[in-house]
C-alpha cells in the first residue's frame, strides 16, 4: 500500500527542488506503464486522470484499476483527479478514490475564479483532499489536448497569485508563463523572472501545465524556481501512437494485440526518462519516510430494529445507500443482514471514508443527520458502531465512541 498523502508527496519535492510527473492515463496500458517505470526508477509518481479525456474511457471503471494499481505498487503514489469540470465532478472524483482535485476555473473572471475555486477547498478540506488552483491561462496549439484549451495565453501576474491564494487556501498553484497544452511550435519563450516573482511571494509548490517540448535546461530552471509538479500528457501519447504506427509498417496485417503491444514500453520510456530529468528518480523511500500513508476509514454499525419495525428495513437500507453516497468522502455504502439466525445484531452499515478527516464531515452533513433523524435513529435504538482503519502491516485502528453517527 504506497497510496500516500499528495500534499505530503510534493512538500517534500518543493523542499528538495525536484519535481514529480503527473502522468495522465487514457488506458490501462498508460497506468501499467507509468508504475513500472516509477518502480524502475524508485520515484514518487502522480496518476493523472483528466475530466477532459472521459470520452475516452469510463471513469469509474478506470478509477477502479487506478486504485488498486496504486495500493500494491512499492513506490509512492498519489491520485489526482485534473481539469474538473465542476464541485460535483470534484466530489464523484474524491469518492471514487482520488487523493487530489484540481477544478479548472481559470477561464472564469478571477472574482468568479477565488469563489469557484474556495468551494471545491471547502469541500475537499472536509476529506483531507489537497487542492491545486489554477490562475493565468495556459493555451493549446496542436495535438490531442490542444483543441481542449482555445484562445491565447494569460500570464499569471504575481501580486493576483498571492490573493488568490490567500483567499481560496489552495495547496499548490497551476501557472501560465509560456508553456501550452499539447505540442509546441518552435522554441518556447518562458517567463522565469515571473516564475522566480511568483514562487518569492508563495512559497508553495507550483504546477506546470504543458511539459511537452521544453529542453532539459528549461525543466531544470522550472524546477529551481518552484515548481514541484509537472503535467504530462502529448508525449506519451506520441510516443504510443509512434510504436503503434512502427507495427503497422512492420506487418500491414497486424491484428490489435500485434499493434499495440511496445505501447507500454514506448510510455515507460519517456516517463523513466522524465523522472530521471526531473530528479525524481531515486527518491521513493525519502517520500515513503516523510509522507503520510493515505488510508481510508470504515464506519461500521450493527443494529437491530424496533418491534413493528422489521418490514421497512429493506426501504431503510435503499434510502441510505442512495443518500449516504452522495456526501463528499464517501467511497461506498454497503448494508447487509445477518448470516446467522442466533446473531446478536441482525443488520448492518458499512460506510467507507476517503480518509480519517471524513468521520466529522459525515456526522455533521445535513443530508446524513436528515436520514439518520428521520428514518434509522427513531427504530434503530439498539446499535453499536466503530471507525475503525484496516490493520496492514502493524498500522493501528482508529475506534470511535457510537457518538454522533448513524
Amino acid at each position: 500500500m504506497a497510496l500516500v498523502d499528495m500534499r505530503d508527496l510534493l512538500l517534500h519535492a518543493y523542499r528538495n527542488k525536484y519535481a514529480v510527473g503527473a502522468f495522465d492515463l487514457v488506458s490501462l496500458d498508460f497506468l501499467e506503464a507509468i508504475i513500472a517505470a516509477a518502480e524502475r526508477r524508485r520515484a514518487p509518481v502522480i496518476l493523472s486522470l483528466a475530466e477532459s479525456h472521459f470520452e475516452h474511457y469510463d471513469f469509474e471503471l478506470v478509477m477502479a484499476a487506478t486504485v488498486a494499481a496504486a495500493r500494491r505498487t512499492r513506490v509512492p503514489v498519489a491520485i489526482h483527479f485534473d481539469h474538473g469540470a465542476s464541485l460535483e465532478s470534484a466530489v464523484r472524483a474524491i469518492n471514487l478514490g482520488c487523493t487530489g482535485v484540481m477544478v479548472d476555473a481559470a477561464t472564469l473572471p478571477l472574482e468568479d475564479n477565488i469563489a469557484a475555486t474556495r468551494a471545491v477547498v471547502e469541500m475537499a478540506r472536509g476529506c483531507g483532499v489537497p487542492v491545486e488552483g489554477e490562475l493565468g491561462y495556459v493555451a493549446g496549439v496542436e495535438g490531442e489536448d490542444a483543441g481542449k484549451h482555445p484562445g491565447e495565453i494569460v500570464y499569471t501576474v504575481p501580486a493576483e497569485a498571492a490573493d488568490y491564494v490567500r483567499r481560496t487556501g489552495v495547496d499548490f498553484l497551476a501557472v501560465s508563463i509560456g508553456t501550452v497544452h499539447g505540442r509546441l511550435h518552435g522554441e518556447p519563450r518562458l517567463d522565469f523572472e515571473r516564475l522566480a516573482a511568483i514562487n518569492e511571494r508563495l512559497g508553495i509548490p507550483l504546477v506546470i501545465h504543458g511539459g511537452t517540448g521544453l529542453s532539459d535546461a528549461q525543466f531544470r530552471a522550472l524546477i529551481g524556481r518552484g515548481v514541484a509538479k509537472i503535467n504530462y500528457y502529448t508525449a506519451l501519447a506520441d510516443a504510443a501512437a509512434a510504436s503503434v504506427r512502427a507495427r503497422a509498417a512492420a506487418d500491414p496485417r497486424a491484428g490489435y494485440t500485434g499493434l499495440v503491444q511496445d505501447v507500454r514500453a514506448a510510455i515507460a520510456a519517456e516517463v523513466e526518462r522524465c523522472t530521471e530529468l526531473w530528479g525524481a528518480a531515486g527518491r521513493a523511500d525519502e517520500v515513503l519516510a516523510a509522507a503520510r500513508p493515505w488510508r481510508e476509514v470504515e464506519h461500521l454499525i450493527v443494529y437491530n430494529v424496533a418491534e413493528g419495525a422489521r418490514e421497512r428495513v429493506p426501504d431503510i437500507m435503499r434510502e441510505g445507500r442512495e443518500v449516504l453516497a452522495t456526501i463528499p468522502g464517501v467511497r461506498r455504502v454497503f448494508t447487509g443482514d445477518a448470516v446467522t439466525p442466533d446473531a446478536k445484531y441482525r443488520h448492518c452499515w458499512l460506510v467507507r471514508f476517503a480518509g480519517e478527516a471524513v468521520i466529522p464531515t459525515y456526522r455533521d452533513h445535513p443530508a446524513h443527520r436528515a436520514f439518520a433523524d428521520s428514518w434509522f435513529r427513531p427504530v434503530a435504538g439498539d446499535r453499536i458502531s466503530i471507525d475503525y482503519i484496516a490493520v496492514e502491516g502493524g498500522a493501528p485502528g482508529v475506534a470511535d465512541d457510537g457518538n454522533g453517527v448513524t
